[in-house]
């Protein structure tokens, strides 16, 4: 299999990015999660469309590296490493794009999340989902019929840049209660109150 390297630097366009996001919400339930529901709409997909899903995809979890939301993914899970960091983005991106903006413009605001509403802030901890993370790479393969399909791009040379650093925003020590509750007010106080119930 050869690549076309241009065809696999092709993005989605946003719009039907989160179409393709909010029907996979529109088909989840519980024997059939939403990671599941989203391989499943893409494998029924062209495949230059899985890779500009992917390419998309790849946009939007890095827009999230940013060490604010990291903060509040490690209040959620309380302490979070790089994986699960990554876990937590593409959990935040399942929730849809009114969520995924919400939570760009303020992490705080998951604090008036329905998961954290229902009395058990640690419900919140659903938001990791690594699966999200991996759902191209499934789909892509069952398009071609090919079960090497994705591993054969990836080898080729199709593969995410990582992030850089310098474009995470101010760095601050996630163990200072100080400043995270300077910066995360609402979910501070959120889960150190389910912290305290018995």
């Amino acid at each position: 299999m050869t690549m076309d390297i241009a065809a696999a630097h092709e993005t989605l366009p946003l719009d039907d990015f989160w179409q393709l996001i909010d029907a996979a919400r529109e088909r989840a339930t519980e024997e059939r999660p939403f990671a599941q529901a989203l391989t499943d709409i893409l494998a029924d997909c062209p495949p230059q469309t899985i890779l500009a899903y992917e390419r998309t995809f790849t946009d939007v979890h890095e827009r999230l590296y940013r060490w604010d939301v990291w903060a509040a993914a490690f209040l959620i899970g309380g302490g979070c490493s790089d994986d699960s960091f990554m876990d937590f983005r593409a959990g935040v991106i399942s929730q849809g794009r009114e969520w995924y903006e919400r939570v760009l413009a303020s992490p705080d605001s998951l604090a008036r999340h329905p998961l954290a509403l229902d009395g058990d802030p640690g419900h919140l901890e659903n938001l990791f989902d690594e699966r999200v993370n991996y759902a191209a790479a499934k789909a892509y393969p069952r398009a071609l019929g090919d079960p090497e399909a994705w591993d054969a791009m990836v080898a080729e040379g199709y593969d995410a840049d990582e992030p850089e650093e310098d474009t995470m925003g101010e760095a601050f020590d996630f163990g200072d209660e100080r400043e995270m509750r300077r910066r995360l007010p609402s979910l501070t106080v959120l889960i150190a109150d389910g912290e305290d119930r018995p």
